[in-house]
């Protein structure tokens, strides 16, 4: 079913000659698969002019998951998936927020004030949604439809990136993996990246998914019962192209095998 919103009468946030808010990615793949990349990008609508913000404050962390792309998309290749990637900042709207959350459109991110964001009205802020959150979130479930369709039940992965050092504390982990409930994924890939002796593996680090799972990873997959899992790089291990092909490749060397498994693929009902 499509999420809709009520028209708000405001002045379009994409003109017309503006890409969509999202990219579909190896559509022809044709595992179970679905890869997903929230916040791949840095991009503002001309509209809103940078959100008021120097161009070095898009080149940050505030503004999308660094290296994040060029690793989905190699990881999706890889995986023989279909790759949604958004395609506007996640200071615009982010797409890993319920709309209700107040972190959805932030006014002041990680010490730096976002002048686009102040004093945003009720129908501003919908306006964002309609445009560029309900399109974005669409993309993905159609993508998971037309695997349980075509294939059966769908498996969801997300890919995030985070900076290696938070409000002065050093975050030691190479890479996290998130999970709340559903550990069908998450259970064996942590099991097989602690394997390697050469990488500090998270267990719900550096973010506790059972504190906050994230929009993506718990209306699209969790409620619907398909296995999933969020994975989190650690930014300065991916900042290059060829860096983040290099983890593409040992993520994926660790998931195929998990996602061979046909047990995996059947609905998990959880409370």
């Amino acid at each position: 079913m499509q999420l809709q919103l009520n028209q708000s009468g405001q002045m379009p946030v994409l003109a017309d000659d503006e890409n969509p808010p999202f990219e579909i990615d190896n559509p022809n793949g044709s595992s179970r698969v679905v890869v997903v990349c929230d916040h791949a990008r840095n991009t503002v609508p001309r509209v809103l002019d940078d959100l008021g913000v120097d161009a070095s404050v898009l080149a940050q962390h505030v503004a999308y998951d660094i290296g994040c792309e060029g690793l989905a998309r190699r990881l999706a290749r890889l995986l023989d998936a279909p790759l949604v990637l958004s395609r506007f900042s996640r200071l615009v709207i982010d797409l890993n927020r319920h709309l209700t959350d107040p972190t959805s459109i932030l006014e002041i991110s990680d010490g730096i004030v976002i002048p686009g964001n102040r004093c945003l009205s009720r129908e501003q802020a919908m306006r964002r949604a309609e445009e560029i959150f309900l399109p974005y979130h669409n993309a993905v479930a159609a993508q998971l439809e037309h695997v349980r369709v075509t294939r059966g039940l769908p498996v969801l992965i997300t890919v995030h990136s985070f900076v290696p050092q938070m409000n002065g504390v050093d975050r030691p982990w190479h890479v996290g993996v998130l999970w709340n409930k559903d550990d069908r994924i998450s259970r064996p890939l942590l099991e097989s990246l602690t394997a390697e002796a050469d990488l500090c593996v998270g267990d719900n680090e550096p973010y506790n998914a059972h504190d906050l799972a994230g929009y993506t990873m718990e209306t699209q997959a969790e409620a619907r019962g398909y296995p999933h899992a969020l994975l989190e790089i650690r930014q300065d291990l991916i900042a290059t192209e060829a860096d983040g092909l290099v983890w593409a490749e040992r993520l994926a060397r660790h998931l195929q095998p998990i996602l061979s498994h046909q047990e995996f693929y059947e609905v998990n009902r959880l409370p």
